[in-house]
């Protein structure tokens, strides 16, 4: 009989799932499960797919001194080693094995569990959402992670996660801002209630370098946002802000009708403007009206 491949997820456990065996941060209060067995240090090796690359070192000892005092409360979760039946790869639980090392622990309580390659990277990405140091864009990634290559919907993942439709969904939408603006939100420098002012703004990168440097509040910069910054006011680094495409198109169309230069000052998200129009002589001067005039 031939197998079905509508679920191509291996094993085929759901998010909910996966969830449970994830289980809670480290500083949770509740119970946490009890352990299959204690391996020793030696014999846990990390997931080399893991996608978090980066472990702060001031959080690492500050878990280290707990884990010492209180030792690991929260098993980790492994499997067995595809290069090595005598040795675990990790899942779930990177940054515990690490700071266990630094405690000087000899044996780690684990859970293992039968994964599938597949499986495994959902996994290490639950893990990722639920760190309480994760910005908005690392967050926002890793729910498009699960959606992309697992094919989980928003209601999927609100439940499972405990998350409302509408927070993953805000966050989705930080994804479509320019680089340089997500780079704010991820070293601190604006949070997701300033970028969100910003998601589909067609000037979102000037708006965002004027936020940092006036301080804006959230109100403060949804109602810049909504105003929409001169045309002409300078960006922070003292360069002049580019004008739209459509709008320099008129001024040339319009400068090549009268033969004279004309400029024109519009402010996104307003419905008037300026138009200023340069004359070299009187008889431009002259021209102009009589044009104006319809003779």
């Amino acid at each position: 009989m031939a197998r079905s491949t509508k679920n191509p997820r291996g094993l085929g456990r759901g998010l909910s799932a996966l969830m449970s065996d994830v289980g809670q941060p480290e500083a949770s209060t509740t119970s946490p499960p009890r352990p299959d067995m204690i391996v020793p240090v030696e014999r846990i090796r990390p997931n080399p797919d893991q996608p978090r690359r980066t472990f702060a070192e001031d959080a690492l000892r500050e878990l280290a001194a707990s884990i010492a005092e209180k030792g690991i409360i929260q098993p980790l979760i492994v499997r067995l080693s595809p290069q090595d039946p005598d040795s675990y790869e990790i899942v779930a639980g990177e940054r515990r094995w690490r700071a266990a090392q630094i405690a000087k622990l000899h044996d780690i309580p684990v859970l293992v569990r039968d994964y599938t390659d597949t499986e495994v990277l959902e996994v290490a990405i639950i893990e990722n959402i639920q760190r309480a140091d994760l910005n908005a864009v690392d967050e926002a990634a890793s729910y498009r992670q699960l959606m992309d290559k697992f094919g989980h919907t928003q209601d999927q993942m609100a439940t499972a996660l405990g998350k409302s439709r509408s927070h993953i969904a805000n966050l989705l939408r930080l994804l479509s801002l320019p680089e340089e603006v997500q780079g704010y939100l991820v070293s601190g420098a604006l949070t997701a209630g300033h970028a969100r002012t910003l998601v589909g703004h067609p000037q979102a990168v000037m708006l965002a370098r004027e936020y940092i440097q006036r301080k804006l509040s959230v109100r403060e910069a949804e109602n810049l946002a909504k105003k929409g910054p001169a045309l002409k006011r300078r960006s922070v680094t003292g360069a002049p802000v580019p004008k739209d495409p459509d709008t320099i198109q008129i001024e040339n169309e319009l400068s090549a009708t009268l033969r004279m230069k004309v400029t024109i000052d519009h402010k996104a998200g307003d419905e008037g403007g300026k138009i200023s129009i340069s004359y070299k002589s009187l008889d431009q001067l002259d021209d102009l009206l009589r044009a104006l005039a319809g003779n």
